[in-house]
């Protein structure tokens, strides 16, 4: 019982972590790339085009990273349901003793228990 309440709370911990990374994630993209483009004072480009320009990379590149991060924590997620907590309540480990393959048993005739 305590090992699968560690268990689940470190597999909820984990979701948390995720969680606060795209919060992380989403305010350095903010500061790397949306305040650089906003602070360009270059004489050859117009300012209105690189604020376009500037957050259309800014937009394409956060949501890309956030997909995939996204992709990762449902991924995760499902994994922790089934091993986490279906193996808690329903798995019991009761099984067959692991014979490997011998062509040394098939021609002795051993039966396979």
């Amino acid at each position: 019982f305590t090992l699968g309440c560690i268990s689940n709370t470190a597999s909820y911990l984990r979701l948390w972590a995720l969680s606060l990374a795209h919060a992380e994630l989403s305010e350095v993209l903010w500061n790397m790339v949306m305040q650089a483009g906003l602070g360009y004072e270059h004489q050859q480009v117009h300012p209105p085009v690189a604020i376009i320009v500037t957050f259309a990379f800014w937009a394409v590149l956060t949501v890309a990273i956030l997909i995939v991060m996204e992709g990762l924590s449902a991924f995760l997620h499902a994994l922790r349901l089934h091993w986490v907590e279906f193996q808690n309540k329903f798995y019991k480990g009761e099984g067959h003793i692991f014979a490997p393959f011998s062509f040394e048993r098939i021609l002795n005739g051993a039966d396979d228990d």
